[in-house]
C-alpha cells in the first residue's frame, strides 16, 4: 500500500504480515532493499496505529454525544470539543497521506529557498520561510539537515538547501513549490513603509541509488572553493565545498556543509540526480499543458502564497483559495491544512482531465 491508496484496513493488514515475512527470511539483512523494506514496513505499521487510535476516539466521542442528548453538562461539553478536535488533526493527517499517489511521494524530500525581489527584505522574508519550513518537520518528526546555505552579512540568506527525511517528506512538501510573497512593515525602513517581498521554494525527491537517471562522467564539470557557511572554523581551512555544473542542461549544484570534498561530491551528485529528474518531470508537464492549452503567467501574479502581516493579517493561497487568519501559527510551521487543499484540488484535477 502505498501513501495515496484508499485505506483499505484488511488490504493493510495483509500488506504488514508479507514485509514481516519478508523480513524473517535468512538472507534479508543481505539485500539490497533491506532498509528500504524495513522503512516501509515501519511506515505501514504506524498507519495502522494511527487508524485503530482515531477508531478508539471515534467511538468514545459516539458515547459523548449519548451522554450529550441527556444532559448539557458544561464539563462534557468542553471535553467532546476537546477530542473532536484532536481528531480532526489526525484525520486531516492521515488524509495528507491518502491524497499521495505519484512516484517518489514517499522519497524524503530536498527544499530549497531563494531569495527573490525585494533586497534585504527579501533576504529576511528567505530566512523567515527556511525556519517555517524547520519547524515544520519538527513537528512531524522528521530529522533535517542543511546542505548549502549563503547568509547575507546583514540580513536573512540568499539562499539554502536543506534535506528533510521522513516518510511521504517530498509528497507534502511538493504543495510548496513555487513563489510566496510577504506583505509587511519592513523592520530595514527608517520611514515604516510597507514593503512586498518574495522568496522561491523550489523541491525535489531524494532519488534512490538505483533512480533511472543516467549522468555520465564527460556531462559533469567539478569545481571546488573554499566553504563559507556553517560548520565551524574547519570549513575555512581548505577547498572542501562543491560545485558541479551538468554541461547539458546547465544545471549547477553546490554542497558545502560535509566534512571533506569526498562527501560534499557525494551528496552533490545526489542533488544533481534529483533535479535532472524534476526537470524530466517538469518537461513532460509541460507536453500535457501545451496538449491541454493551459498558460501560465510569470511574474507580479505568480505567486502560489501571500502572508499578509500589514494593514491586516492573513495567508491566503492562491491556487486552491484556502485562507488562514492565524499568521503567526502559520510562520511557525503550522501548514497541514495548506498542503490538504492543495492536495486535494491536484486530485480533483487528475480526475477532471481523465474524466
Amino acid at each position: 500500500m502505498s501513501c495515496g491508496k484508499v485505506f483499505d484496513v484488511d488490504t493493510l493488514e495483509s500488506e504488514i504480515k508479507a514485509l514481516i515475512d519478508k523480513t524473517s527470511s535468512p538472507d534479508f539483512w543481505n539485500s539490497s532493499d533491506a532498509q528500504k523494506v524495513t522503512q516501509k514496513l515501519s511506515h505501514l505499521q504506524d498507519l495502522l496505529g494511527q487508524w485503530q487510535k482515531m477508531k478508539a476516539e471515534w467511538e468514545e466521542l459516539e458515547v459523548l454525544t449519548e451522554l450529550l442528548n441527556e444532559t448539557e453538562d458544561e464539563e462534557l461539553i468542553g471535553e467532546f470539543y476537546d477530542k473532536a478536535s484532536r481528531l480532526r488533526k489526525e484525520i486531516n493527517s492521515m488524509e495528507m497521506e491518502l491524497l499521495l499517489d505519484e512516484e517518489y511521494d514517499e522519497s524524503n524530500a530536498i527544499l530549497t529557498v531563494h531569495a527573490g525581489a525585494g533586497g534585504l527584505d527579501a533576504q529576511d522574508w528567505a530566512e523567515m520561510l527556511l525556519r517555517m519550513y524547520l519547524r515544520w518537520a519538527e513537528r512531524h518528526n522528521y530529522e533535517t539537515k542543511v546542505i548549502d546555505i549563503l547568509p547575507d552579512e546583514e540580513a536573512g540568506i540568499k539562499y539554502a538547501t536543506i534535506l528533510i527525511k521522513g516518510i511521504c517528506s517530498y509528497g507534502y512538501l511538493k504543495a510548496e513549490k513555487g513563489i510566496h510573497r510577504l506583505v509587511r512593515i519592513s523592520p530595514f525602513d527608517s520611514s515604516k513603509r510597507r514593503h512586498t517581498s518574495f522568496a522561491s521554494i523550489e523541491v525535489i525527491p531524494e532519488l534512490p541509488d538505483d533512480a533511472d537517471i543516467e549522468i555520465r562522467p564527460e556531462e559533469i564539470r567539478m569545481e571546488t572553493f573554499r566553504a563559507s557557511g556553517a560548520g565551524g572554523q574547519y570549513v575555512n581551512m581548505t577547498d572542501s565545498a562543491v560545485r558541479l555544473i551538468h554541461i547539458p542542461t546547465g544545471i549547477v549544484v553546490t554542497c558545502q556543509n560535509e566534512r571533506s570534498q569526498h562527501m560534499n561530491r557525494q551528496v552533490a551528485m545526489q542533488l544533481l540526480k534529483a533535479k535532472l529528474y524534476e526537470r524530466r518531470q517538469q518537461e513532460k508537464q509541460k507536453m500535457l499543458d501545451d496538449l491541454h492549452g493551459e498558460k501560465k503567467e510569470i511574474g507580479w501574479g505568480s505567486q502560489i502564497r501571500s502572508y499578509v502581516l500589514h494593514p491586516y493579517t492573513m495567508v491566503k493561497d492562491h491556487r486552491t483559495g484556502y485562507t488562514s487568519y492565524s499568521v503567526d501559527a502559520v510562520l511557525d510551521g503550522d501548514i497541514d491544512d495548506f498542503v490538504i487543499a492543495y492536495l486535494r484540488m491536484r486530485k480533483d484535477t487528475i480526475k477532471a482531465k481523465g474524466a
